[in-house]
C-alpha cells in the first residue's frame, strides 16, 4: 500500500465497515481510500435481507449498481427491482430509501459527497 494507490479485495476490505471500502469513515492513515468526496460499498446480500429502517432526509446522491441476483429498492417516490447485471438506480438528496434482496444479490453502491450523517 502507498499513500496514493491501493489494491485489495472489496469483500475483505469492507468487513469492518459494513461493506464500505472508500469514504470519510476510512482512517486517513489508510491512504487513498479515505475520501470526503465519495463513498463506495461492495455488498453481498442473502435473499430476504432487508434494510431495517428507511433513511431519513439523506442529503447525498446515491447510485446502486446491480452485479447479480434480484434486488428491490423502494424510494419515497417509486419502487423498482434491479434484475439484469448492470441495472442501476440513482436518487438525489432528500429522497429516502429502503431495500430488500429478493434473491442472493451483489450490489455496488456509490454515494457522494462522503459526509457523516
Amino acid at each position: 500500500m502507498s499513500g496514493n494507490w491501493y489494491s485489495g479485495n472489496a469483500e475483505e476490505d469492507g468487513r469492518e465497515q459494513r461493506g464500505w471500502i472508500l469514504g470519510h469513515f476510512i482512517d486517513p492513515a489508510e491512504g487513498v481510500r479515505s475520501s470526503k468526496a465519495v463513498e463506495v460499498k461492495w455488498a453481498i446480500h442473502p435473499a430476504g435481507h432487508k434494510r431495517g429502517a428507511w433513511t431519513a432526509d439523506d442529503q447525498r446522491t446515491t447510485l446502486a449498481l446491480h452485479v447479480s441476483g434480484r434486488f428491490r429498492i423502494d424510494l419515497t417516490e417509486a419502487s423498482f427491482t434491479l434484475e439484469r447485471q448492470g441495472d442501476y438506480a440513482v436518487w438525489g438528496p432528500g429522497v429516502d430509501h429502503s431495500w430488500e434482496a429478493l434473491d442472493d444479490s451483489v450490489v455496488v453502491t456509490v454515494r457522494w459527497p462522503s459526509n457523516p450523517i
